[in-house]
């Protein structure tokens, strides 16, 4: 049956994409993007653009940190179920700018919750991330274990992302999903991550940060496989765990209608290994400038993905050759008009 669906951060990389997939399965989506300058505005309006002609969609630039405006949207229109994608992104800009997180990320999630709540949304998906495992150093990374040691600002207030929502199952009986997404690439990407810088400092001949002097393993994720998994997750409501216990508590599930899922490609690559599949695809070397860790950032990301495939049937599998290789045919096409 075709829902009713609200995507916030709709001009995004994730967010596009995915309403691009429920539109063709014939679902309604609505879309809120404030279209910061963060990243090239032009870059968001050009993926929003591609839904000039779908009847189904609706977009609002409306920021979610604006009380008033969201409270109108959610009394405004009824919705089955929010995918909460609208955030401040980014480990390493949280050094620079940490305000621009604390607003979007607690005070607009807070706004969402509530919007949700009030409205009867049947079900709330909402963003978490990798980073949340911080200094955690056990591989692959489990939903079941404690993620209590952020090691940079973004990463905890994604963490508070879920506990907030885990508040709101609880008092509200509101189904809350998180998804702890894991460095997610292909078309339509964003500008401030690793892929998109490599291929625009190879093609033009510049050199390219390399953190940890390319000591770093990533679970990077295609799209396509992210969109799959987010829209299996919407079509399944969190439902409360009768084994959960309070004598030993299990994060990533509850007694109250709340699940935690990791989505990831469950296969790390190596940054280098990364590197050179992109050139290639490129046909050409990279000029590296190897560096120290970053402040905030880990060395290894790898997920544990067996309670999503559980839950909803789904694992990701695109190869780092595949994903990469689409990516590099649409940057050619959009940026050089190939």
């Amino acid at each position: 049956m075709a829902k009713h669906i609200l995507i916030t951060g709709v001009a995004g990389f994730i967010g596009s994409t995915l309403a691009m997939k429920l539109l063709q399965r014939g679902d309604t989506v609505y879309g809120i993007d404030n279209m910061n300058d963060y990243y090239d505005v032009t870059l968001k309006q050009a993926r929003l653009d591609r839904f000039v002609d779908h009847k189904k969609f609706t977009f609002q630039k409306l920021d979610i940190v604006d009380r008033e405006a969201m409270t109108q949207l959610f009394k405004k229109n009824r919705f089955d179920a929010t995918m909460h994608l609208a955030a401040q992104a980014g480990v390493r800009y949280s050094i620079e700018n940490p305000s621009a997180y604390i607003d979007a990320n607690l005070v607009g999630f807070g706004n969402i919750l509530e919007g949700c709540r009030h409205s009867g949304v049947g079900h709330l998906v909402f963003a978490s991330s990798s980073s949340v495992y911080g200094a955690n150093t056990k591989l692959p990374f489990s939903e079941h274990d404690n993620v209590d040691h952020p090691v940079s600002l973004y990463a905890a207030s994604k963490k508070a992302n879920e506990l907030m929502a885990h508040s709101y199952a609880h008092l509200y009986g509101l189904p809350c999903t998180g998804l702890r997404f894991f460095t997610v690439y292909g078309p339509w990407g964003r500008p401030d991550m690793a892929l998109f810088k490599f291929t625009k400092g190879i093609l033009e001949g510049a050199s390219i940060p390399v953190f940890n002097r390319g000591q770093m393993v990533r679970d990077f994720t295609y799209i396509d496989d992210i969109v799959e998994g987010v829209v299996r997750t919407i079509d399944q409501p969190a439902a409360p765990d009768p084994e959960w216990s309070g004598d030993a508590p299990d994060s990533a599930t509850s007694y109250a209608p709340y699940r935690i899922y990791n989505i990831g490609n469950n296969q790390p690559v190596e940054l280098m290994k990364y590197i050179q599949v992109l050139e290639d695809c490129l046909g050409a070397k990279a000029k590296m400038d190897l560096l120290p860790m970053q402040d905030g950032d880990v060395p290894a990301t790898y997920a544990n993905t067996d309670d999503l495939e559980q839950a909803v049937g789904f694992k990701p599998a695109t190869q780092v050759e595949t994903g990469i290789a689409r990516f590099v045919e649409w940057y050619k096409t959009f940026y050089q008009g190939e």
